[in-house]
Formats: structure tokens, sequence, C-alpha cells
């Protein structure tokens, strides 16, 4: 028989090797092959943004002459003070009250209807209503352009803010109404319940109980409704006609000349517009995360 150490049980390991075991379990659990995509995947997109930030800081005709991905030798400002001095403030503060403007209605709105097609789940109207929105993720904003435009014209919102607004909340909402829906299908009903039995109307049951756990959902459509609207590029286009009226992205198109594009003027309008987009991700990722996730656990 194997003499068994001193301080030890008979089958007992002792505590080093047994650290040692975990320490080499653990090692050979992890997914190398995943941690070298997600490496390589993390290079790919941080490749362009680098790109981006580099070519601001060139001057237009140093940028044809030296390595795309070569750090300049000498960093100028004076691609942003020219994104700046062409009205740039009045294009970023447009799209601030178009993304504004329709991303909070468009969550209130979904939510409580996610709410009422949970909640309701027996009535044939809320499911018709559903129904409705779910035709709404099949319409793409391309095939019905023009009779948003017919309508914009008909109430005479034409060239205004408002006219690039209720079309963005339109389109924003059927998804969000599915994964708000989702999302609220896995608060426990007991809890529904128990507010219940405490005396709370649907109304107070909505906003005391279903809307803080529905917070991570909540963050992800902002996000994903924000980024999509901010970018939005369509509906400025088509339903605005005046420099005054005009979102970011319509503004890029002031640096393309006749004769050619000023790429590093671009590239620092573009830096300046992502950073909101950075910012609003940076802040709420974590609910993104657990938003993108937990609604469509079942």
């Amino acid at each position: 028989m194997t003499p068994t150490p001193a301080g030890t049980r008979a089958g007992q390991v002792p505590e080093p090797a047994a650290a040692g075991t975990r320490a080499s379990r653990k090692f050979a659990e992890r997914n190398w092959v995943g941690g070298s995509f997600a490496w390589l995947w993390l290079i790919v997109v941080m490749v362009p943004l680098y790109w981006l930030v580099i070519t601001s800081f060139k001057t237009q005709a140093n940028y044809f002459v030296t390595n795309p991905l070569k750090p300049p030798s000498e960093f100028t400002f004076e691609n942003y003070q020219l994104v700046i001095e062409s009205d740039f403030v009045r294009y970023f503060m447009n799209s601030v009250v178009v993304t504004v403007g329709a991303v909070l209605p468009a969550t209130l709105i979904s939510f409580m209807a996610a709410y009422a097609v949970v909640r309701g789940a027996g009535n044939r109207f809320l499911q018709g209503v559903n129904g409705i929105f779910l035709m709404g993720l099949a319409i793409p904003l391309q095939a019905v352009v023009i009779p948003v435009y017919l309508i914009i014209i008909k109430m005479e919102l034409y060239n205004t803010l408002q006219a690039i607004i209720l079309p963005s909340i339109a389109f924003a909402i059927p998804l969000s109404v599915l994964v708000l829906a989702n999302f609220i299908r896995d608060v426990p009903k007991e809890l529904f319940e128990s507010m219940r039995m405490d005396g709370a109307t649907e109304w107070g049951t909505m906003w005391r109980l279903a809307f803080p756990l529905t917070r991570p959902a909540l963050v992800t459509v902002v996000i994903y409704n924000a980024v999509g609207i901010w970018n939005g590029y369509l509906l400025p286009l088509i339903l605005t006609q005046s420099p005054e009226k005009a979102t970011i992205p319509l503004a890029l198109a002031s640096f393309q000349t006749q004769f050619g594009v000023n790429v590093p003027a671009v590239a620092a309008s573009v830096t300046l517009t992502t950073v909101p987009i950075v910012l609003l991700y940076a802040i709420g990722r974590r609910q993104l995360v657990s938003g993108l996730t937990a609604g469509f656990s079942k």
C-alpha cells in the first residue's frame, strides 16, 4: 500500500495538488478557439476605427501621399475646425432632436403595448394588434417611402424635423414591442399576482413592477433605435429640403465636391458623430447584453 501523507485522510488529495488540479481543469476548459476568433474580430473592428481617427488629423494633401495606416508626422486640427465652421453644431443638434424625439415616444409606446399584449394574452383584439406589430417587421422603409412622403405633404409637415420624427417612431415600434414583450413574459406571474393582492391597479403594476424589471430590455431598445435613427439617411433626404433642417448623415455630403472628396474632413465629422453613440453604448453595455439574451431565454 502507498503510505498516506501525514495530516490527510485516506483518499483525500493534498490541498496543493487539489489546487493544481483545479487550475489545470480551468485551463483546459477555456475556449481557445472562440477566444482566438474574438481577438481576430476585435482587430477587424478596431482597424477601421484606428484609420478613421488618424485620418482626421491628416491634411488632405498628405492623405494621398502617405500610408493610410501610418499616423501623421504632424497632427493638425484643421479638419475639425473646418467641420465646426460648416454648421456642424446645427446638424448635430438636429440629429439630437430627431433621435431623442423619436426614441423616447417609441420606447414608451412600445413598452405599454408590450405590457398589454402580454397581460391580455387571451384578448382577441390585443392579439390582432400584436399581429399588426409583427407584420410591421416585414415592411421595409424603402417600400413605403412614397406613401410616407405623401402623408407628410398632406399633414403640411414637409421640411420639418417632425417629418422625420413621426415615421421614425412608427418604424421603431414593431421590433421594440417584440423585444419588450418577450422580456416581460419572463417576469414570474407570482409577482403580478402579489401586486394584485396588494390592491395595485394594472397601471400601477406596469410602472412599479414591470418597468423596473424590464430595464435591460428598455436599454437595448433605446440603444438599437438610437443608432438606427441617428444614422438614418433616407428619411432626412426625402422629407427635408433646406440645409437648416439637415441631419448629420446629410451634412457629410457637403464635404464632397465636383472634383473630389475631402476625406480627412469626412473622417473628422464621422469621428465627432460617433462620440455620442459610443458614450451611449459605454453607459448601457451591461444592460444591453442582458437585454439581448434574457428576453429570449425561453
